[in-house]
């Protein structure tokens, strides 16, 4: 794959078999996968008690697709080891989610956009890509959200890629390739709708 091609079918092309962008510290474009692969189990979603009641007090609006550049844009701030969410990665995505095929959840706050996420749907897969907080707790009411979503409409794979400390608090997991090859098969043969 030219690393430069980031037009929407190479993009989803890359999406159902696995391998998603990124840009390296150059610059520059790379096609990347991952083993072991993150994924966060659907059916063994987990939220924290202290969450559970934060959801409960409705201090975040929710919403979805409403401003989805500001939200990729967020999540490339303030990295200390810089982003590799470069402009040409925000405009290949917008052009994705455009198209019905890259969503944002966003969690608004005083009419401000206080955190969220953004990634790619395709089949039955969701590829969360980034998750951003202004907010204390904006990004995780945004992730429980999501994973209501997909639940609701009956996805079957959550990618999260690799996983950290924070996503296992979630219930994520790391599988190895082979294994994570065979979902995401799977849930390629599916037909979902996420907005």
């Amino acid at each position: 794959m030219n690393p430069s091609d980031l037009d929407p079918a190479t993009l989803l092309g890359a999406y159902s078999q696995g391998v998603f962008p990124m840009t390296d510290p150059s610059g520059e474009i790379g096609w990347y996968t991952a083993d072991p692969r993150g994924v966060i189990p659907l059916e063994a979603f987990h939220v924290p008690g202290t969450l559970r009641q934060k959801l409960k007090q409705g201090v975040f609006e929710i919403r979805i697709n409403h401003d989805f550049r500001a939200t990729m844009q967020a999540c490339g701030e303030n990295r200390e080891d810089g982003t590799w969410i470069s402009p040409t990665l925000i405009d290949a995505f917008v052009r994705l989610h455009d198209l019905g095929y890259a969503h944002s959840v966003e969690a608004w706050q005083g009419g401000t956009l206080a955190g969220g996420l953004y990634g790619v749907s395709l089949g039955g897969a969701f590829f969360g890509e980034s998750m951003f907080h202004r907010v204390t707790d904006a990004s995780k009411v945004a992730l429980v959200t999501l994973v209501d979503r997909l639940r609701a409409r009956g996805y079957v794979l959550l990618d999260t890629q690799t996983t950290t400390e924070h996503l296992r608090k979630f219930g994520a997991i790391e599988i190895p390739a082979g294994d994570y090859l065979e979902k995401l098969g799977a849930a390629m043969e599916l037909e979902r709708e996420f907005a």
